[in-house]
C-alpha cells in the first residue's frame, strides 16, 4: 500500500525513534520543553499516536532529545573518519571544525533552556562530563601518528586541544567572533611567538597537576 500523501512512510522502530528525535530538536530549541505533540507529529510526517508507540509520554520523547543532543557518540564517530594519512595540522583543523560544530549545537540549546528558565539538571551535566573523556580519546588516536612532533603525550595534546577549542569557539569567553579552526590550530601549534626558534625554554610544570610530556 502506497504511504499516505504528507504521511512519512513505515520505519522499524529505532529508525522511526530516531526519526522522531530529530524532528523534537529543533522544536525544543524554539518551544523548549513545552513543545506540544501535535508540533512534533507535523514536523515528524506522523500521527500524534506514533509517538505514543515509540515513546511512552512525551516527557520521554523529550528527554531522549536532550539525550541525544549532549551524545558525544556522533563527533567521536566523526573524528575517527578523519584520514589519518593527511597532515597533522590539517586533522586537527577538521577536529577543531567538527567541535565547534557540536559546540554551537549544545550552545542553542543550553540558551534555549535558559531563556525559559529550565537548565538540563546537574545529574545530566555531570554524565556528559564523564562522557566527554571519549572525545579525548578519539582525538589522542588522531594526533598518535605524528607523536613524535608533540612535545607532550598524543593524550596531553589532544586534552589541551579540546580546551582551547571550547574557550576559543565560545562567545562567553571573549569580545569577538570565536576563532576560526586553522588560528586555533596554529595557536597551539606554534604559539605566539613569531620565532619559537628564539623563544625562551618553557617553565618546569608545577608539580600539582602537571601533566607528563
Amino acid at each position: 500500500m502506497a504511504p499516505v500523501p504528507g504521511r512519512a512512510a513505515a520505519l522499524p522502530p529505532e529508525e522511526r525513534r530516531e526519526a522522531l528525535i530529530a524532528a523534537t530538536l529543533p522544536l525544543v530549541l524554539e518551544h523548549g520543553t513545552a513543545v506540544s505533540t501535535r508540533l512534533i507529529a507535523e514536523a515528524a510526517g506522523v500521527a500524534e499516536g506514533t509517538i505514543f508507540r515509540v515513546f511512552p509520554t512525551k516527557d520521554d520523547l523529550v528527554e531522549a532529545t536532550i539525550a541525544s543532543a549532549f551524545d558525544p557518540s556522533p563527533l567521536v564517530e566523526a573524528l575517527g573518519r578523519i584520514d589519518r594519512a593527511a597532515p597533522l595540522a590539517d586533522r586537527m583543523v577538521a577536529a577543531v571544525r567538527l567541535m565547534q560544530e557540536r559546540g554551537r549545537r549544545i550552545g542553542h540549546l543550553m540558551h534555549a533552556f535558559a531563556a525559559r528558565g529550565s537548565l538540563p539538571d546537574r545529574e545530566r551535566f555531570w554524565r556528559t562530563r564523564a562522557a566527554e573523556a571519549r572525545v579525548v580519546d578519539a582525538l589522542a588516536l588522531l594526533l598518535e601518528p605524528d607523536r613524535n612532533q608533540l612535545r607532550c603525550s598524543p593524550q596531553e595534546a589532544s586534552r589541551r586541544l579540546r580546551l582551547v577549542t571550547l574557550a576559543l569557539s565560545s562567545p562567553r569567553f571573549g569580545d569577538g567572533e570565536p576563532l576560526p579552526a586553522e588560528e586555533i590550530v596554529s595557536m597551539l601549534l606554534d604559539g605566539l611567538r613569531t620565532s619559537p626558534s628564539t623563544a625562551a625554554p618553557a617553565p618546569a610544570p608545577s608539580s600539582i597537576g602537571a601533566s607528563s610530556c
